[in-house]
C-alpha cells in the first residue's frame, strides 16, 4: 500500500532531523487519494490530479512533495513514476527586507519604552526589541529564552528552527541591560522562568510582539506603503545580518570565513540563506557592483 511507503519515507526523513509536519499531512492525503483510485504506486496522472485540487498557489508545492517522495521510493521500486513538475517552481520570490538605520532602531526602542500603561510592559518590549537588534535572534528564539539560557558566555539558543542549538555571544553592555530588566521582571512572575513575560504572567506571544512592534513603527513614522518593504520584528534580524556583512573584509578567504561564521551565528541551516542578503539588499549589491567595476578598471578588487 502507498500509505505504508509514505510512513517509511517520513520515518527516514525525520530520523535525519526534518520535522515534516505539513509534508506528512500532504503525503498521507495523496496516499489516500491514490489508494481510492486503485493506484498503489505513484502514478503521474493521479499525482497531478491530486495536486490540482489545491489552490493555484499550492499546486506546485503539493506536487513537489510527491516528486520528492517518488524519488525516494523509486530507489527500491522503479515501478513508481516520477511526476513532471508541470505547475512550475515551488519557490516564491522573497520579499525585499526592510533595513533599519541605527537612528531608527534607537527611536523604535525608545517608542516601545514609552508605549503602554504598565512600566514592566514598556521595559519588556524595549528590552526585547533592543536584544533582537543587537543579536539577530529570531523572535521565536527570543520569547522562548529561559533564565538558564543566560550564561556568562552568552545566550544558549536551544533546538530552534531546523532543530539546531547554538551559543550567541553577548556584549557586556547587553548582558548588563538584561540583568537590569530581570531585576524588575523576576518579582512579577516568580513561578515562570521565561525571560520575557506578558502582563498575564505568561510567555510573550508572537502576535502580541508583532502588534506592539507595529504600534512603535507607527509612532516613529517609518515610511510605509505599496511597493515599499514592510518593517516587521524580523526586520531587526535582517538589519543585523546586513550590518555584519558590511563589515566583511575584502579578500576572498576572509569573505568565505565571514559568511560561514555569520551563517552559524544566525542559525541558518544552509549558508545559501546567508548569501541571499547579497542579492536582496540594494546597498550590498551596490557595493558588489562598485568593487567589480574597480577590479575590471584595474583598481583593487
Amino acid at each position: 500500500m502507498l500509505a505504508q511507503a509514505v510512513e517509511s519515507y517520513l520515518r527516514v526523513r525525520r530520523a535525519c532531523g526534518v520535522e515534516l509536519k505539513s509534508q506528512g499531512i500532504l503525503l498521507r492525503s495523496f496516499a489516500a487519494f491514490s489508494d481510492a483510485k486503485g493506484k498503489h504506486h505513484v502514478c503521474s496522472d493521479v499525482a497531478i490530479e491530486w495536486a490540482g485540487l489545491g489552490s493555484v498557489h499550492q499546486r506546485a508545492h503539493r506536487l513537489g512533495e510527491v516528486i520528492r517522495f517518488s524519488r525516494y521510493i523509486r530507489a527500491e521500486d522503479p515501478s513508481h513514476e516520477l511526476p513532471p513538475p508541470i505547475f512550475g517552481s515551488e519557490s516564491c520570490p522573497r520579499a525585499v527586507p526592510y533595513i533599519f538605520s541605527r537612528e531608527d532602531i534607537q527611536r523604535l526602542v525608545q517608542a516601545a519604552a514609552e508605549s503602554g500603561n504598565h512600566a514592566l510592559r514598556r521595559k519588556t518590549y524595549s528590552t526585547l526589541f533592543a536584544l533582537l537588534a543587537c543579536t539577530g535572534l529570531r523572535v521565536s528564539e527570543a520569547i522562548k529564552l529561559r533564565y538558564e539560557d543566560i550564561t556568562p558566555d552568552g545566550l544558549v539558543i536551544r533546538c530552534s528552527k531546523f532543530r539546531k542549538s547554538r551559543l550567541v555571544p553577548l556584549h557586556e553592555t547587553v548582558q548588563a541591560e538584561i540583568e537590569r530588566y530581570l531585576e524588575r521582571r523576576r518579582p512579577y512572575a516568580p513561578f515562570d522562568n521565561h525571560v520575557f513575560v506578558s502582563l498575564r504572567r505568561k510567555p510573550l506571544r508572537i502576535n502580541d510582539v508583532d502588534a506592539t512592534f507595529q504600534t512603535a513603527v507607527d509612532k516613529i513614522g517609518l515610511p510605509r506603503g505599496p511597493g515599499l518593504p514592510r518593517p516587521t520584528p524580523h526586520s531587526l534580524r535582517h538589519t543585523f545580518a546586513v550590518k555584519a556583512l558590511e563589515t566583511c573584509p575584502d579578500s576572498r578567504d576572509h569573505i568565505t570565513r565571514h559568511m560561514l561564521a555569520l551563517s552559524t551565528y544566525l542559525g541558518h541551516c544552509n549558508v545559501s540563506f546567508t548569501y541571499w542578503y547579497l542579492e536582496a539588499v540594494p546597498e550590498l549589491m551596490r557595493n558588489i557592483a562598485e568593487r567589480c567595476e574597480s577590479f575590471f578598471t584595474g583598481g583593487r578588487p
